[in-house]
């Protein structure tokens, strides 16, 4: 998915915000691939979504999705009618992408962190973590690792001094490599990498 010992620095004030079609928000895309693909045409991709009104969930036929509640106070999700609160932060939820889902916010706007993958291409795990953690990317795979809330420091082969990261700055690490998170707040790691025979 990316060339060995790859590191880059995706700083979040360089990130465009795209209004959604129903006007219920605006997503920010952190990283993709392959890069620069659209929305139809990524294997996977992660954002941050501000969702600021009640509403459907736009539908991704073969996709998966891992949605993280990083700020305000959460929404009730109804997906395939079954009713799901997500009103716990930094708590990832597994949700598949082209089941009928709406939205009802619980008190005010709310800020997602969003993973999507298609199910057939990509295997993706999503976790939050606090402290300090050593990272390794195999071969072949992708570390995103996302400051959702307080600083983060980040230490990588190739990249010189600590990386420093403020809210939503995030770095890509392609396999094989390795690095060493610490954080005072919560940071996502997300390792993806694709399924076996793609």
């Amino acid at each position: 998915m990316t060339g060995g010992d790859e590191v880059r620095i995706l700083r979040a004030g360089d990130r465009a915000a795209v209004a959604w079609k129903n006007g219920g928000g605006v997503t920010r895309e952190i990283a993709a691939w392959p890069e620069g693909a659209g929305m139809a045409g990524f294997g996977w991709r992660a954002s941050l979504a501000e969702v600021d009104a009640d509403g459907p969930f736009s539908a991704f036929p073969g996709v998966d999705r891992t949605l993280t509640l990083a700020e305000g106070a959460g929404m009730d999700l109804s997906v395939s009618g079954a009713r799901r609160r997500v009103d716990e932060r930094y708590a990832p939820q597994d949700f598949p992408g082209d089941a009928p889902t709406d939205c009802r916010l619980l008190d005010g706007p709310v800020v997602n962190f969003n993973v999507m993958y298609r199910r057939d291409l990509v295997r993706a795990h999503t976790a939050v973590v606090r402290g300090a953690l050593a990272l390794t990317a195999g071969p072949g795979e992708t570390l995103l690792v996302v400051a959702l809330q307080g600083p983060a420091e980040l230490e990588a082969a190739g990249v010189g001094e600590p990386v420093a990261l403020g809210p939503y700055d995030a770095v890509r690490i392609g396999g094989p490599g390795a690095c060493a998170l610490r954080t005072r707040g919560h940071a996502a790691v997300v390792r993806l990498a694709a399924r076996p025979g793609r």
